[in-house]
């Protein structure tokens, strides 16, 4: 046989092969009807937990979908992210920090708690206004995890009381089991390769 023939054998039995696949998926997609605001969870040690939750505020921008972000922990640290949006995209999302930084750098516990909960209060506000559709709280996982917000509360608003079609991302290392149980979809970012290992600091552009 020769390498021509070998070559449409190869061809037609791909061919074939992805048309199985397509019936299969049609099939499947067509079982996927139902439409809700998620509940998006963002955790695990590696680095894009923020990036990936920025990715979808600029997907939000771009189909008209009025967001907000509620930046916790970090403080004002200046970003990439933040910059990008307080100068150009204002009108289409809302940019709230309520950190004063990390944790070992306030080095004040009592403080820490104040911000986290004015942070949630504005997060709460933001969820509930019914012209935003999505709302990104930044690193929230962290201030769950140091016990600066109530766990049960925020799982219990999440699920009672978010607007139905309204999505809201959480970021953060050390998600609490709770709040995975409740989430629609989660994602860990493992860790592989950091170059802060080889004593290169934070790039801008890559990590801020």
């Amino acid at each position: 046989m020769s390498d021509q023939t070998n070559s449409q054998h190869a061809e037609s039995r791909h061919t074939e092969k992805m048309k199985k696949i397509k019936a299969a998926r049609d099939r499947m997609m067509a079982t996927k009807t139902a439409e809700k605001g998620l509940i998006l969870v963002h955790t695990g040690a590696g680095k894009g937990k923020s990036s990936s939750g920025f990715g979808m505020i600029m997907r939000c921008i771009a189909h008209g979908m009025p967001c907000a972000v509620v930046q916790f922990i970090k403080g004002n640290w200046i970003t990439g992210e933040a910059q990008m949006i307080r100068e150009r995209f204002s009108e289409d999302c809302r940019f709230f920090v309520s950190g004063e930084g990390f944790t070992w750098e306030t080095q004040d516990r009592a403080r820490d708690i104040a911000a986290a909960q004015r942070g949630w209060e504005i997060a709460k506000e933001q969820i509930l206004d019914p012209e935003i559709r999505f709302v990104l709280l930044d690193e929230i996982n962290i201030a769950l995890r140091y016990g600066y917000l109530d766990i049960d509360e925020v799982v219990d608003f999440l699920l009672e009381r978010k607007p139905e079609r309204t999505h809201v991302c959480l970021t953060g290392r050390n998600a609490k089991p709770e709040l995975i149980e409740a989430a629609d979809l989660v994602t860990e970012m493992s860790l592989v390769k950091h170059p802060f290992r080889d004593g290169i600091k934070a790039q801008p552009g890559v990590e801020y």
